[in-house]
């Protein structure tokens, strides 16, 4: 056998002395055995362990809690799970050891779900030997958080924490603080900060980064200021690097160059992180010059580096400056890629968004929840239902569909393109119904004027425990305004600040004068513009006109006009609706001088456009358009149908303007 050969070059002399004493003395010294395995454990040597576990099986020797909780470390380190749960199992009377032992070993391997149930198992066990301790709790936490499995089984753990004594476990606590963060809880996570009676550094950087990635930028940054009067703590690279994503996100320059000026002071090191940080900031505020010289000054990048200045040049709309610093890049990641194309589609480039999402295929990147959320707009923007469909089956086969953004993005894009039913049954198959989610299906069927459904679906969502946010309130004052629904648009708008706390914005007056002028109610419209307890916006006012347009209140519409020819002199549409109004009402004077006004301001009105796929692709048009080459067919079936429709009793109405024709 290996064990008679000198070992003095394989291990120390100590532990050849345990291997004497396990070996030569009376009976089997147990304590040189777990010495051993620990020894075998820590030294990679697994050939070896297994020899000694195969002589304990030998002696028919049954392992106890010390020797089982070594010979479980070992399978675990080596990834022979079922075999150290075999260990386990044989234990006649299992401590609080032998559990953590192989809770330990599951957490290692991240495999979260057998840890929890693991110690769900050790609660029930019952025994008096068995009771959890900092160990079975860090496990615990490590397994909660992996999970992300939502705030109920966090404030069961939590609540057994507190039974047990274990809230003053520093550890414990940034656990916990951490995973409500992530549940969007940050008022119990900042609950828990206030109580800590000692925190380090963890502590708060995960208040910090909980207020940051939860949205509530304000918070963030004043606990940052707290920060920087604490005695005990100072910021590092990882508290800054979440205040300076939060001042991206609020714009924040002013705040993010204080954090800049305290790294410099402080001489903390600048890591890729936190230079990407920074870019992110001076880039998305504008600041070109910083963000290139940052940008420059590095001798590493990384596919983050190139993605936040490309994120920023699309946000301020230089489509061009991005490309080029796309197409600067040489080892382009997944995350590049996504930058490049929900800019495209945040700079109405559409097509080009798509064509980038193929570009990105044939180099062979496979596109991921992002890219599916991303590019599902610019899909829903041609009402391109087949190609919306093909993404959605792309989605279901990857197991993406869970993700709440492309299923909000999949129902948004059946819901533009008429197929509500699809929309539905998106919404019925996700398992985590958020608010987003909601508000989305609420959306969809108030884009097509059911405010019936709409309203029940708001109700449902309230009662479901759900509170609206602003969009909400938005998307279902909308189906009020489509379906002409009066009295349930007023319940809901005055019901938003006493039941809700939210205070309604210019948006959601919009869509009550736009709810009161379709219903033919153009006076309390104005009064409620008149009564309005903030500045009333251009879109309220242009909810008026249209109202003022749909009755031929010319003398309403003149008013309304003279105000928006002042907020927004090269809007073209309140000079088309304005113009209309005119010759409607056979002022054609006036509503030439309008035409006139909009020439002098310098303006002409966008052509709308229209879409259809066929075999050959996806074609546009534009009103008189001659540039197809089936020009001349499409025209003569154009004059077929214009003449059936004089057959059938319908008169063309002589043009109002060079853009507008009625039929009636």
């Amino acid at each position: 056998m290996w064990f008679t050969k000198p070992l003095s070059t394989q291990i120390s002399a100590q532990t050849n002395g345990y291997i004497q004493r396990a070996l030569h003395t009376n009976g089997l010294d147990l304590a040189a055995y777990g010495r051993l395995f620990q020894h075998f454990t820590d030294h990679h040597l697994p050939r070896q362990a297994k020899q000694l576990h195969a002589r304990l099986l030998l002696f028919s020797v049954k392992p106890g809690n010390f020797l089982a909780s070594k010979l479980i470390s070992f399978y675990c380190r080596n990834n022979q799970l079922k075999q150290a749960h075999k260990v386990f199992d044989e234990i006649p009377q299992k401590n609080t050891f032998a559990w953590n032992a192989l809770l330990i070993g599951y957490s290692i391997r991240n495999m979260h779900t057998d840890t929890l149930r693991l110690f769900s198992a050790m609660m029930a066990s019952r025994s008096q030997e068995v009771k959890p301790d900092n160990f079975t709790m860090t496990c615990v936490m490590k397994g909660l958080g992996g999970l992300f499995s939502g705030t109920d089984l966090a404030k069961e753990v939590h609540c057994f924490v507190l039974r047990n004594g274990f809230d003053s476990d520093l550890f414990v606590a940034n656990c916990l603080m951490t995973f409500y963060s992530r549940c969007d809880e940050v008022g119990m996570a900042r609950a828990l900060f206030d109580r800590m009676p000692e925190r380090d550094i963890v502590s708060w950087n995960s208040m910090i980064g909980g207020y940051s990635q939860a949205g509530c930028y304000g918070e963030c940054k004043e606990l940052y200021r707290e920060m920087l009067e604490s005695v005990k703590v100072r910021p590092d690279d990882v508290t800054a690097v979440s205040v300076l994503q939060a001042c991206v996100q609020s714009s924040d320059l002013e705040f993010g160059m204080e954090v800049h000026r305290f790294l410099n002071e402080s001489l903390i090191e600048m890591d890729v992180k936190l230079y990407n940080a920074l870019i992110g900031l001076y880039a998305r505020c504008g600041k070109f010059d910083c963000a290139r010289e940052l940008f420059d000054g590095m001798s590493e990048k990384d596919e983050v580096t190139y993605g936040s200045l490309v994120s920023g040049y699309m946000f301020h709309g230089f489509v061009d400056k991005a490309m080029d610093v796309f197409r600067e890049s040489t080892n382009r990641s997944l995350s590049t890629w996504n930058a490049m194309i929900s800019g495209m589609v945040q700079n109405s480039r559409h097509e080009a968004a798509i064509d980038l999402v193929r570009e990105m295929q044939a180099c062979g990147f496979k596109p991921n929840t992002v890219t599916l959320s991303s590019v599902l707009p610019a899909i829903s923007y041609f009402s391109n239902l087949k190609v919306g469909k093909e993404t959605h089956a792309y989605t279901v086969r990857n197991n993406f569909d869970w993700n709440i953004y492309v299923a909000t993005a999949v129902i948004d894009t059946y819901a533009k393109s008429g197929f509500l039913s699809g929309a539905q049954q998106v919404f019925d198959q996700s398992k985590y119904k958020s608010l987003v989610i909601w508000t989305a299906i609420i959306s969809a069927y108030a884009a097509h004027g059911d405010a019936n459904v709409s309203i029940g679906l708001f109700n449902k969502m309230i009662c479901s425990g759900i509170q609206p946010d602003e969009v909400t309130f938005t998307a279902v004052l909308t189906a009020c305004s489509h379906s002409g629904a009066v009295d349930e648009a007023w319940k809901i708008l005055k019901a938003m600040f006493p039941v809700y706390g939210i205070h309604p914005s210019v948006e959601h007056y919009a869509c009550m004068v736009g709810v009161l002028s379709r219903a033919g109610r153009l006076t309390e419209a104005a009064e409620l513009i008149q009564n309005m307890s903030i500045e009333p916006s251009a879109k309220v006012w242009g909810a008026l006109l249209n109202g003022a347009s749909v009755a031929c209140d010319v003398e309403l519409g003149k008013f309304v006009f003279d105000r928006l020819f002042q907020m927004e002199p090269e809007n073209t549409g309140n000079y088309v609706i304005m113009a209309n109004l005119y010759s409607q009402a056979g002022r054609w004077e006036e509503a030439d001088k309008v035409r006139e006004r909009m020439k002098e301001v310098g303006l002409q009105k966008i052509p709308g456009i229209s879409w259809i796929e066929t075999s050959d692709g996806l074609h546009s048009f534009i009103a008189r358009d001659a540039s197809n080459e089936r020009t001349e067919a499409i025209y003569e079936i154009l004059e077929g149908l214009l003449g059936l429709m004089k057959e059938k009793g319908y008169v063309l109405l002589e043009e109002l303007d060079e853009e507008s024709v009625n039929v009636g």
